[in-house]
């Protein structure tokens, strides 16, 4: 490490190299979730999953991930970054090659689960261990400005080269690919990057992590099957155990000296409303991710590589909308930018709404870039603006706050989407029995033992609820986009 005598050392040789070690699992953190998706069809047509199932396994990583990453921060803090985040490369890797031999679609929910756990321990560690190694004001956003846009490189590489490997080899292959970049981490990691670690670090509140999982799996699943099933009972029991857990949760970090989460952040209407914006625009943007990749492969038949490559321009839609919003925040208020941007979003699910079995693949593409480039600002401003509203003494409670919503409003999406998806879908093939009227997983499949008129009538029918449903959850996120643009408007225009 160089110095500048004007101000803090400048970073040398060695701390570039341990940004780019960082950049590994950063890549890592949208490349899972990418990969899954298209890999779901291949799991729901060789492990027989139900739609059920096949969402509880992406659903599953996001809520747990959502559920321990404030838990996993404020353990960073007491045990050291480099070491949980080596900690936590090596559980994932090992939790990898258990998920790619899953032989039933139970272990692949409960695997995947514990690889949210595992991933809970990469961005805070991340994110800390860059801020440590470049201290001079400059390099260090010039640092986290690199980790950001590696998490955005990963959602345009995940498509191609998970369809690459779904192509070639079994479902598992995609689960597989983690391991090398886990393997580097973990080789070079001890050698680059620093240990740190917090002082007085938060003390880490077991029941509040406890109940912070109890609050969100329980409402999760009552929403599920409600959006799937109809009103049910046990669903709605589910829905009160999970707001139960959410009021003794409040209370404790009411009475908490140092809480989990700090409350009286949201006191900041600007603070709420950017935290809630991130939280639903990205609730949106993961319920239309899943739902292209499905479509793609069970609607158009294209092949896990075909449809990759037909899902990255979509992810050049977030990059380019979040550097130009970097660059008219120079002379526009945030606000303006991230409310222009969730219209110009509702604009596109519109696109997306009008898609149907025989729609030109040009038409999915354009939706999906102008959904992408309008909600590209609200991701690149609005943790900005979480974290300066937040007082200086609280911004590491910001910025924990600021980690998780994206997630757990990304899980939510995936749930809720995907259930609206799934209820219009066996609404519409209610005269059709078995696995075929449960799910177009199940349809592709039994139409495969027909005779070629059945088995055409079959598809023409499954595709067309299919894509019903896409329809019904792209109204529903176009109608929230412009919720959220007025909010945003309202409260966030002068600042």
């Amino acid at each position: 490490m160089t110095r500048d005598i004007t101000g803090p050392p400048l970073a040398g040789r060695r701390e570039w190299l341990g940004l780019a070690v960082l950049l590994l699992p950063a890549l890592l953190a949208s490349l899972e979730l990418t990969i899954t998706h298209l890999a779901l069809p291949a799991i729901g047509r060789d492990l027989g999953a139900s739609s059920t199932q096949l969402l509880w396994i992406v659903d599953g990583y996001a809520f747990l991930l959502a559920g321990t990453l404030v838990m996993m921060g404020t353990l960073g803090d007491r045990i050291g970054r480099r070491r949980l985040l080596l900690g936590g490369a090596t559980a994932f890797s090992v939790l990898s090659v258990v998920a790619a031999y899953a032989p039933n679609p139970e272990v692949l929910v409960v695997v995947r689960a514990l690889l949210g756990v595992a991933g809970a321990t990469l961005m805070p560690s991340v994110l800390a261990l860059a801020v440590a190694l470049f201290t001079e004001p400059r390099q260090r956003a010039q640092a986290v400005g690199i980790v950001i846009a590696s998490v955005s490189a990963g959602t345009a590489i995940g498509p191609l080269v998970g369809g690459w490997l779904l192509d070639h080899f079994w479902w598992g292959s995609a689960f597989l690919l983690p391991i090398p970049l886990m393997l580097v981490l973990l080789v070079v990691g001890p050698v680059t990057l620093p240990e740190g670690r917090s002082p007085g670090g938060r003390r880490l509140d077991l029941p509040s992590a406890v109940l912070s999982i109890a609050t969100v799996l329980p409402i999760v699943y009552g929403l599920k099957q409600v959006a799937a099933a109809g009103p049910d009972p046990i669903a709605f029991a589910s829905i009160a155990l999970g707001l139960a857990c959410a009021l003794v949760f409040v209370r404790r970090q009411r009475r908490l000296a140092d809480p989990m989460i700090d409350l009286h952040l949201f006191a900041s209407p600007a603070f709420t409303t950017a935290t809630l914006t991130l939280m639903l625009g990205i609730f949106v943007l993961w319920g239309t991710n899943y739902a292209v990749a499905q479509y793609l492969q069970l609607v158009a038949g294209l092949t896990p590589l075909t449809a990759g490559l037909w899902t990255a321009p979509s992810a050049v839609g977030i990059i380019v909308g979040s550097l130009s919003a970097t660059r008219l925040a120079r002379r526009l208020p945030p606000g303006w930018i991230i409310g222009g941007g969730l219209l110009l979003s509702a604009t596109g699910f519109g696109v997306l709404a009008t898609i149907g079995p025989a729609t030109p693949l040009s038409v999915l593409v354009t939706g999906t870039i102008i959904v992408s480039a309008g909600l590209g600002p609200m991701m690149a401003l609005a943790t900005t603006i979480i974290v300066g509203s937040a007082p200086a003494e609280r911004s590491g409670a910001a910025s924990a706050i600021a980690s998780a919503a994206p997630q757990l409003g990304g899980g939510l999406g995936i749930a809720i989407l995907g259930s609206v998806i799934t209820a219009t879908y066996r609404a519409d093939m209610g005269g059709v029995a078995g696995p075929a009227g449960d799910t177009l997983t199940g349809a592709v499949a039994a139409a495969g033992e027909l005779p070629a008129a059945e088995s055409a009538a079959l598809l023409g029918t499954a595709r067309a609820a299919f894509t019903a449903g896409f329809e019904v959850s792209a109204l529903v996120s176009a109608a929230l986009a412009v919720l959220l643009a007025g909010a945003v408007l309202l409260v966030l225009r002068r600042r």
